[in-house]
């Protein structure tokens, strides 16, 4: 099992629960980075720095800070592979965080992850991608030139998630919740055989955890399985397991 990752400012949460879960349930999960040097998570997200009287509703909560310190200290976070020495044959599962730092835009822009995205789609692989790993998987081409994710029903960070954390915290962070001028719905909507096959979901401001995995939301169609926010996360990760354990179902 693979998780590629930036260099720096991936979500710590979407990063580090699906790792605790998988590695739990008793999966083997490596990670990548550009350089092969360990990854760092947007630090803002670990301390909410910034964030202001919104800080608790906005950084990471305590699983997901406990799962990042865990992952954060484990062997195979310390030791990751390069994204371009990466194949198809390396992993039975992909699987690609997000976050809205500056610095996931090499991550999301990057021709050697399409590329992987694109033969673990061929290959029929298991692919998760939450919130604006989305994008990533949207901007993957197949054979056919288009996006891998036409034809496929999926769900991301959604239009109203992004421009209410935007318009919380752009007085004093700017850009910082706007990676791009174009919202991650729109893009991904884009990149679909029809607008309709985005799936919003319910609005929510409560995340799920391990024992309240309900209050999560996934999009699930064939190999390939998205959420939309930090607070999906757990559910996201205990799908995939099951998609690892029975790829075909």
């Amino acid at each position: 099992m693979l998780i590629p990752i930036p260099s720096h400012g991936f979500d710590p949460t979407e990063t580090a629960v699906p790792w605790q879960v998988l590695t739990t349930l008793g999966h083997s999960v490596s990670f990548a980075t550009p350089d092969g040097l360990r990854g760092e998570a947007d630090e803002r997200m670990l301390d909410g720095g910034g964030l202001g009287v919104l800080k608790s509703m906005l950084m990471a909560d305590a699983n997901g800070r406990r799962a990042y310190a865990d992952m954060a200290a484990s062997p195979g976070f310390a030791r990751p592979l390069r994204h371009a020495e990466l194949g198809p044959d390396d992993f039975d599962g992909l699987m690609f965080p997000g976050g809205h730092a500056p610095g996931m835009k090499p991550y999301l822009e990057s021709v050697a992850l399409q590329a992987l995205v694109a033969a673990a789609f061929q290959r029929r692989k298991p692919v998760g991608a939450i919130c604006h790993g989305v994008v990533l998987a949207a901007r993957s081409r197949g054979a056919d030139g288009r996006s891998v994710l036409f034809g496929k029903r999926t769900t991301a960070l959604t239009r109203q998630m992004e421009l209410t954390a935007w318009a919380l915290t752009a007085l004093w962070l700017g850009s910082y919740y706007r990676t791009y001028p174009t919202l991650v719905q729109d893009e991904v909507s884009a990149a679909l055989a029809s607008p309709s096959d985005f799936i919003a979901g319910p609005m929510s401001i409560q995340r799920d955890a391990p024992s309240r995995l309900g209050a999560g939301f996934t999009v699930r169609d064939g190999h390939y399985l998205s959420a939309r926010w930090p607070g999906d996360a757990h559910r996201f990760a205990n799908e995939f397991a099951g998609m690892l354990t029975t790829p075909g179902v």
